[in-house]
C-alpha cells in the first residue's frame, strides 16, 4: 500500500438497476401518455431510442456514475434521501474508525464529491493505511470493525446494505496476505462485525448526527 487508502461506499450493482428502472418508467409513460396528449409515436420512439443510447453509454465509459447523479438530483427529497444512505453509509466508517484509533483523513458524500476528487464512486472515507501489509492479529481485528462499519451502519438504518463492495475486497486482501486460515478469517469477521452491529446500536444517535453532518458538507 503506497498512499493512503480509500474505502468508497460503491453502489455501482444497484446503478443498473436503478437506470434501468428509470427507463422502464420512462417508456411505460411515454407508450401510455404520450398519444393522449398529442405526442406522435414517432417522438416516442426517438425518445426511447436515445435514453438506451445515453443508458449504454453511461454503463460503459461512466460505470453507471451518470445515473447515480442523476438520482442524487432528484426533486422532492428523492435525491436527499439517496445522499442520505450513503452519508450514513460512511459515518459508520468515520464513527468506528475513531473509536478505533484510525485516524481519518478525507470523507466524501456523493457521487458529485467524488467526480471532484477523481473517484468514480458514489461515497468515499479515507484513512491511512496499515503499516505493514501482513499485520498482527489485533489489528486486522481492528480494519475488520473499520471495513465493515458502513455496511453494518446501513444495516442498522435502513434493513439492509447496498454499498460496501470495495470494502469487503480490501479486507478479503488484507486478511489474504496475513497467512492466516480462511475459516479463522472468516470467524474473524463475524466477531468484528457483531462487535459493530452492538457499538452502533448504542451510539445510533451519534451515527445519524454525524450523517447529517456530512450531509451538509455535500455538494
Amino acid at each position: 500500500m503506497d498512499g493512503p487508502e480509500r474505502f468508497p461506499s460503491s453502489d455501482q450493482g444497484s446503478t443498473a438497476a436503478l437506470n434501468a428502472g428509470l427507463a422502464v418508467a420512462g417508456v411505460t409513460a411515454l407508450a401510455v401518455g404520450g398519444p393522449l396528449v398529442g405526442i406522435s409515436p414517432n417522438w416516442i420512439t426517438v425518445a426511447v431510442v436515445s435514453g438506451l443510447v445515453l443508458l449504454s453509454v453511461d454503463a460503459a465509459r461512466f460505470s453507471g456514475l451518470g445515473g447515480h447523479l442523476l438520482a442524487e438530483a432528484l426533486p422532492l427529497g428523492i435525491g436527499a434521501a439517496r445522499l442520505r444512505r450513503i452519508a450514513i453509509h460512511e459515518a459508520g466508517h468515520v464513527l468506528v474508525a475513531a473509536d478505533n484509533n484510525l485516524p481519518v483523513k478525507r470523507v466524501l458524500v456523493g457521487s458529485r464529491a467524488c467526480l471532484g476528487q477523481g473517484l468514480r464512486a458514489n461515497g468515499s472515507t479515507e484513512l491511512e493505511p496499515p503499516a505493514h501489509a501482513k499485520l498482527p492479529l489485533e489489528e486486522l481485528r481492528r480494519w475488520s470493525r473499520v471495513l465493515q462499519a458502513g455496511m453494518v451502519a446501513e444495516t442498522l438504518i435502513y434493513g439492509g446494505s447496498r454499498g460496501g463492495a470495495d470494502d469487503r475486497a480490501l479486507l478479503g486482501r488484507l486478511w489474504g496476505l496475513s497467512g492466516h486460515p480462511v475459516a479463522t478469517a472468516q470467524q474473524e469477521q463475524r466477531r468484528a462485525r457483531r462487535e459493530v452491529e452492538q457499538w452502533l446500536r448504542q451510539h445510533r444517535s451519534s451515527l445519524e448526527a454525524q450523517a447529517e453532518g456530512l450531509l451538509q458538507s455535500a455538494p
